[in-house]
């Protein structure tokens, strides 16, 4: 069963609500999510905020993490998270930023580098990977490993 197959029962079982925040996977995430018939019924939707702009006027990122740390970062993973619960008014959010390549690199972020951070209440966590696929790879790898890290988190606290 697909990751995003999985997400529904436990979101529907448990009555709560997925949003997403999605830079470099552009909106692969919502897309996955939203080919599960029925996912209506947890997934309220998804900002796709891919310029600094975006991601400071629509998920509240602020402007000095972007400049401090930059778009791919664990810090602005958190915040769009925390923004995509905030404005969706979602239980658990789930953001990506990372950098698919080929362009984009610098000598501290490779192409690849990839963060993702979830957001629910009383519980964040932020996960980095660097892929070595090529921009449609990397693409896939960062949606997969957003939903990993939802599945994740919800069979954790199912667990107590």
């Amino acid at each position: 069963m697909r990751l995003e197959e999985s997400l529904g029962p436990i979101l529907i079982a448990r009555r709560l609500t997925l949003a997403v925040a999605e830079s470099c996977t552009g909106g692969l995430i919502g897309h996955r999510l939203t080919n599960v018939p029925g996912s209506s019924e947890y997934f309220l939707g998804g900002l796709i905020a891919y310029s600094y702009l975006a991601k400071e006027k629509l998920l509240g990122v602020q402007h000095n993490t972007l400049e401090t740390f930059g778009a791919v970062s664990e810090q602005t993973a958190r915040e769009m998270a925390r923004g995509a619960c905030r404005v969706l008014g979602a239980d658990v959010a789930v953001a990506v930023t990372g950098i698919a390549g080929p362009g984009g690199a610098t000598p501290d972020k490779p192409v690849g580098l990839t963060w993702v951070a979830l957001c629910a209440p009383g519980f964040e966590r932020a996960e980095h990977y660097v892929w070595t696929g090529n921009r449609r790879d990397n693409k896939e790898a960062s949606a997969e490993a957003a939903l990993r890290l939802v599945l994740d988190y919800l069979e954790r606290t199912s667990r107590g």
